[in-house]
C-alpha cells in the first residue's frame, strides 16, 4: 500500500504499527482519531515513511456557543470552521469529486451490528465498515410514529398518586424519582428528549410507560400531576402548559428564569387554583430547619440570619451559568437560600440589596461571588454570602441565627446548635439531610388531601422567585 488512512479511538499503539507494517516504501500514514503514538523510529526510518495527525475537525470544536448554540464564526475571520468542513466534504462527495467507495469494505444491516463488531475486534482484514438503515418510506408507518415504550406496571400503592416525569437527567435519577418513589407515589409515565436513557431509567425504577413524547405525558388522562426535572429555560413553559393541561405541577428549581415566565405562570394558575403548583425547595422541609422553624416561632423579636454557602468553581462555559440556559447561578441555586431563610422569618420579604465581587483579570464570573441582603416585614434581616472562590475543604452550607440574645447554628444540614437557647442544645444526624424525600412527601400528601394546604403557598413560591430573579438582574 502507498498511504493508510486509520481512524481510531484508543490509547493503544497498534494501529499506527500496523499501518506502517502494510506500507511500502515512501507511504503516507495519516490518524484520525485518538490512538498511543509512542511509534518505532524503524518502522518509518527504513520504509522512508510520514505520519501526519489530523486536526479535531476545526474551529469551533468544544465550543460550546458554537456547538450548542449555532453561533458561527465570521468568514472573514475563520474561513473553515467545523460546520463548512463537513459541508464541504459532503458536497465534493456527492458531486463525486471525492469517491470514498473504495474505502469501504464491508456493509452491515443495522439488525446484523454484532457481526459488524466481532468483525471489527478479529483478525480479518477490514477497512472501512458500515451500518445500513432501512429507509424511512421502507418502514412500516406505526413504527415511525412509535414514540412511546410500554414498561412493567409501575411500583406504588394501589390508586396512588399518578406521576409523568419529563426529564431523567443526573438529578432526577439519583434524587428525585427515587424520594417519590419512596413516598408511594405511582410511577405513570418518564419522558425524556433521549429515548435510550429513558427506557434504562423507565426500567430501572419501575415506570409503566417510557416516552419521547412531553405532550402525550401531558394529555395522558392518567397522569394526575407532573414533575418537571429538565434544564431551567424549559421550565416555565412546561410548569404553563402542565397546569393547562389540568395537572397539579411539581418543578425542579427554578420555577422561572424572567419575570414574563413567571407572570405566565401565575395567569395559568389563576385559571386553575385548584391546582397545586411546588417548586423543589427542599431544604425548608430538611429535619434542622423544621426544628429552627419551631424553635424561632416563639420568638417575637426581628431575627438577623447569616447564610454562607461554600458554592465551589463551576466553569463559565458551563450550561447553568449561561443566561439563557440555566439563567445563573443566583436564579439556579441562590434561590434555595432565599427561600429558607423566607421560611425561617415566617415573613415577607420587603427588599433586598445585592452586589457582586468587581471585575477582575481572569475571573470570568463575577454574579457567583455576591452578596444579598434581605428585609423583611417584621423587621428582621437576612445576609446570603453566595461564594464560589473557597476550597472544597471547608462545608458547603452554614446558617446562623442570631435573635433576643440567643444564636442558632446550622453546620452543612448535620449539626444544629444552639446556644443561650432555653431547652434546647444541639441536634446531630449521623448523615446530611437536606429535605429532598421530605420534600416529596409533603408534595404527594397534599395531593391526596385535595390539594389543601399547599405545602408552600402559590403567593410564597412566587415571591421568592421573584427575589432570585430581581436579584440575579441586579448583580448583572
Amino acid at each position: 500500500m502507498d498511504g493508510v488512512l486509520i481512524t481510531a479511538s484508543t490509547s493503544s499503539n497498534e494501529p499506527v504499527h500496523q499501518a506502517a507494517l502494510m506500507c511500502r516504501r515512501r507511504g503516507r500514514i495519516v490518524l484520525i482519531g485518538a490512538a498511543g503514538l509512542e511509534l518505532s523510529r524503524a518502522d518509518f526510518y527504513e520504509k522512508e515513511l510520514s505520519f501526519q495527525v489530523s486536526c479535531s475537525y476545526g474551529p469551533g470544536r468544544h465550543d460550546p456557543t458554537y456547538e450548542e448554540q449555532g453561533v458561527d464564526y465570521p468568514v472573514g475571520f475563520v474561513r473553515w470552521t467545523e460546520q463548512r468542513n463537513f459541508e464541504a466534504i459532503l458536497d465534493m462527495m456527492a458531486g463525486r469529486r471525492v469517491d470514498a467507495r473504495p474505502l469501504v469494505s464491508h456493509r452491515f444491516p443495522i439488525a446484523g451490528a454484532q457481526a459488524a463488531y466481532a468483525l471489527v475486534t478479529s483478525d480479518a482484514p477490514s477497512l472501512g465498515i458500515l451500518l445500513t438503515y432501512v429507509a424511512a418510506d421502507e418502514r412500516p408507518d406505526s413504527l415511525l410514529r412509535a414514540r412511546t415504550v410500554d414498561l412493567a406496571p409501575a411500583a406504588g400503592a394501589p390508586g396512588g398518586t399518578s406521576l409523568g416525569f419529563v426529564g431523567s437527567g443526573n438529578y432526577a435519577t439519583a434524587v428525585l424519582i427515587p424520594a417519590f418513589r419512596s413516598a408511594g407515589a405511582r410511577l405513570r409515565a418518564l419522558a425524556s428528549s433521549n429515548g435510550v436513557s429513558g427506557v434504562h431509567a423507565g426500567r430501572k425504577f419501575g415506570f409503566e410507560v417510557s416516552t419521547t413524547d412531553t405532550d402525550g405525558v401531558l394529555a395522558d388522562p392518567e397522569v394526575g400531576a407532573v414533575v418537571i426535572a429538565t434544564r431551567h429555560d424549559s421550565h416555565a413553559d412546561l410548569a404553563r402548559a402542565a397546569l393547562e393541561a389540568g395537572k397539579h405541577v411539581f418543578v425542579e428549581k427554578p420555577l422561572a428564569l424572567s419575570v414574563e415566565q413567571l407572570d405566565a405562570i401565575s395567569v395559568a394558575h389563576a385559571a386553575r387554583p385548584d391546582r397545586v403548583v411546588m417548586v423543589g425547595f427542599n431544604r425548608r422541609f430538611a429535619p434542622h430547619a423544621q426544628r429552627m422553624r419551631a424553635l424561632l416561632s416563639g420568638v417575637a423579636e426581628p431575627k438577623c440570619f447569616v447564610m454562607t454557602v461554600n458554592a465551589g468553581t463551576v466553569p463559565p462555559e458551563h450550561w447553568t451559568q449561561d443566561r439563557r440556559v440555566g439563567g445563573g447561578r443566583v436564579v439556579g441555586e441562590v434561590c434555595h437560600f432565599i427561600d429558607l431563610l423566607r421560611f425561617l422569618a415566617g415573613s415577607p420579604i420587603k427588599g433586598f440589596q445585592a452586589s457582586s465581587m468587581g471585575p477582575s483579570p481572569g475571573m470570568a464570573v463575577t454574579d457567583d461571588k455576591a452578596s444579598i441582603t434581605l428585609n423583611f416585614e417584621d423587621g428582621s434581616i437576612g445576609t446570603i454570602l453566595y461564594l464560589a472562590n473557597g476550597h472544597r475543604s471547608f462545608p458547603k452550607e452554614r446558617l446562623e441565627v442570631f435573635t433576643a440574645g440567643r444564636i442558632l447554628q446550622l453546620d452543612n444540614f448535620r449539626r444544629l446548635s444552639g446556644f443561650g437557647w432555653p431547652g434546647f442544645r444541639k441536634m446531630n444526624l449521623w448523615r446530611q439531610d437536606k429535605g429532598q424525600k421530605q420534600c416529596a412527601r409533603a408534595f404527594l400528601l397534599a395531593l391526596r388531601a385535595g390539594g389543601e394546604p399547599a405545602p408552600i403557598p402559590f403567593d410564597e413560591l412566587m415571591e421568592v422567585s421573584r427575589v432570585a430573579v430581581a436579584a440575579a438582574a441586579a448583580l448583572r
